[in-house]
């Protein structure tokens, strides 16, 4: 999968998986008070119960995105590609894949990132957690601490807007509703599995 370069772009791979209903709903969403923070709520409960496991943002992500759609009727896509840093790409290396093969596991074995799209806003709760962790990426800790500092937990903002971030969400893949529900059940085990420990 080519990187989508636009909300257009999306629009179609959204289609492509989930029909055109959900990408017409998809591009012309708007967030309000409430779902930003039935948003925050479920980021908070999920992270105060999911393992802190390296490469895991597909798992976290998965989760989040079911835990809104149970809340909030907006558009909620999981989506995967590259992210980088001022550029430079820190998961991912922009290079096609093949979605189904990777997503057909319930923990794939990936070097890209995953993350949710609320309409044009990306959700990402995987990002501050792996920058805080002793094995993250040295150039995007050190970006996440300048940028935002510490004690973070969720990233939301707008598609158009990472850049100002120095942020790049490159998306390549949008998941289907069975993988997402994959990913899901392989997040479920790693929650288990840390409350049996």
């Amino acid at each position: 999968m080519a990187t989508i370069k636009d909300l257009a772009q999306l629009g179609k791979h959204i289609a492509a998986q989930h029909g055109w209903p959900a990408a017409k709903a998809f591009k012309s969403y708007v967030m309000d008070d409430a779902d930003g923070a039935v948003l925050s709520k479920c980021a908070v409960e999920l992270l105060a119960v999911f393992p802190p496991l390296p490469r895991a943002s597909a798992l976290l992500s998965a989760a989040l995105a079911v835990s809104l759609e149970s809340r909030m009727a907006a558009p909620i896509q999981v989506v995967a590609g590259t992210l980088a840093v001022e550029g430079v790409p820190v998961f991912g290396d922009r290079q096609p894949f093949d979605g189904p093969a990777v997503f057909g596991t319930a923990n794939p074995e990936w070097d890209g990132h995953v993350w949710v799209m609320v309409g044009p806003y990306v959700v990402d709760a995987a990002i501050f957690r792996i920058a805080y962790s002793s094995d993250g990426p040295a150039v995007l800790s050190r970006h996440v601490d300048l940028t935002f500092g510490p004690n973070k937990g969720l990233y939301v903002d707008s598609w158009k807007r990472t850049a100002q971030r120095g942020l790049s969400y490159e998306p390549q893949y949008v998941l289907s509703a069975e993988e997402v529900t994959r990913l899901m059940g392989g997040a479920y085990h790693a929650i288990q599995q840390a409350r049996g420990d």
